[in-house]
């Protein structure tokens, strides 16, 4: 598989200069928490939810190390922006964050590791075939509430959440998807879509559903909505495969063309962050 310059940097919104598979992301969360609490701060895009104080995933400062090197100073002044908002935080880093002493910082300053996650890329070559018995469509703002109300239930995000999600259909950076059986929603999946990097993400299928291929479906319509944009690069994550853990998102990313790239390890500030989205 051509894998192209899915590794070269680029310039996010902002001017800093970070790797697609942490531009993606970077971007699809200052998205999905516009008008909430943000800054730049040390290098990093710090992002606070204040409905979800416990939530490491909705509170984290994003791209530490990469634009330009960390500082301890700059630490102070990221936990600053969330101590004074009552926020438990995560610090996701890259293998190639700097300077190296930066998880050594980290770790004087109280933050243990969490449950690590993968992170992948393709180019735009298309989509394997799927078989799936469940139809795909995607949704506009007029079915926003059949976004929110699936992905919730099916990964488990607090109710205050949905207001954030049911913006995302018919945003203009963002595509959103469907998997029905018949006429009942089963899965959903998104795609948001910065420059030529599209970040696939904010999926989940609900239990009932399950094993029928509906990620797979959704990763191949939103592969393909990202081919239509023009998109050079795909790029997503999921957990670290461990053992005792299942590991049916890494295979069906693996199997639609994604390769791992590298593991980032989630430094969280305390033992109340959670970087699985379900803690309020």
């Amino acid at each position: 598989m051509i894998l192209g310059n899915v590794l070269d940097p680029m310039p996010s919104s902002r001017g800093r200069v970070i790797p697609p598979t942490e531009l993606g992301e970077l971007e699809a969360f200052r998205s999905l928490l516009a008008g909430q609490a943000q800054a730049e701060i040390g290098g990093a895009v710090c992002l606070g939810f204040e409905r979800t104080p416990g939530s490491a995933l909705f509170n984290r400062a994003l791209g530490l190390g990469l634009g330009e090197a960390a500082t301890e100073a700059g630490l102070e002044e990221i936990d600053a922006f969330f101590i004074e908002r009552g926020l438990a935080y995560g610090i996701p880093l890259t293998p190639d964050a700097q300077p190296p002493e930066l998880p050594a910082w980290l770790e004087a300053r109280g933050f243990h590791r969490g449950y690590a996650w993968t992170k992948f890329a393709r180019g735009p070559e298309p989509a394997p075939r799927i078989g799936s018995d469940l139809r795909v469509e995607e949704l506009g703002d007029d079915r926003a509430d059949v976004f929110a109300d699936v992905f919730a239930r099916a990964y488990g995000t607090p109710e205050v959440t949905r207001p954030l999600l049911e913006r995302l259909p018919g945003n203009q950076s963002w595509r959103c998807f469907a998997a029905f059986d018949g006429g009942t929603p089963a899965a959903v999946g998104g795609l948001f879509v910065t420059g030529g990097v599209g970040w696939l993400g904010a999926a989940g299928t609900l239990p009932e559903f399950r094993r029928r291929g509906a990620q797979g479906a959704l990763l191949a319509a939103r592969i393909e909505a990202g081919r239509e944009v023009g998109c050079e690069t795909l790029v997503t994550e999921t957990g670290e495969p461990l053992e005792g853990r299942q590991e049916g998102s890494y295979r069906n990313l693996v199997r639609a063309g994604f390769e791992p790239r590298y593991v980032r390890q989630n430094y969280l500030s305390s033992v109340e962050a959670d970087t699985s989205g379900t803690r309020a």
